[in-house]
C-alpha cells in the first residue's frame, strides 16, 4: 500500500514534531475510531440510554426499544466487543449493563455539546 504524502512544505518543523510526538500511535487511533462507530447508531445509542438507568436483559430491552430480542442481542454483541456494555449469567436469563461510566461519560457529554451546539 502506497504512503500519501502531503504536498505541503512545513512551515513550523518544530511545532508539527511536538504535536507528532504526543499523538496517539495507529492502532489506538483505529480502536477510537471503531469505538465511536459502534457508537454511531440510534439504537445503540438508546440501548445505552437504558442501561445507565438499570441493567436489563435483551427481551425487556426489546420490548422497550419495540424491537426483535434477535435483533437487540446482535446489537448488544457487537457492544460488549467493543467494551460498551457488559454481561452475567443467572440461570437462563443474560443481564447488560454498562461496562464502566466513562460509557456514560461520554454519550452526556455528547448530548451536552448537541445541545449548546443547537443554541
Amino acid at each position: 500500500m502506497e504512503v500519501k504524502k502531503s504536498d505541503c512544505e512545513p512551515l513550523f518543523p518544530k511545532t508539527i514534531e511536538a504535536v507528532e510526538e504526543k499523538m496517539p500511535g495507529d492502532e489506538a487511533i483505529e480502536r477510537v475510531s471503531s469505538f465511536f462507530k459502534v457508537l454511531g447508531d440510534n439504537t445503540r445509542i438508546r440501548i445505552l440510554y437504558a442501561l445507565k438507568e438499570k441493567e436489563l436483559c435483551a427481551g425487556d430491552i426489546a420490548v422497550l426499544l419495540n424491537m426483535t430480542k434477535s435483533a437487540v442481542s446482535h446489537q448488544l454483541a457487537m457492544m460488549r466487543n467493543m467494551h460498551q456494555v457488559r454481561s452475567r449469567r443467572e440461570g437462563k436469563n443474560v443481564f447488560y449493563s454498562l461496562d464502566d461510566q466513562h460509557i456514560v461519560d461520554i454519550i452526556e457529554e455528547a448530548l451536552i455539546h448537541m445541545t449548546h451546539v443547537e443554541h
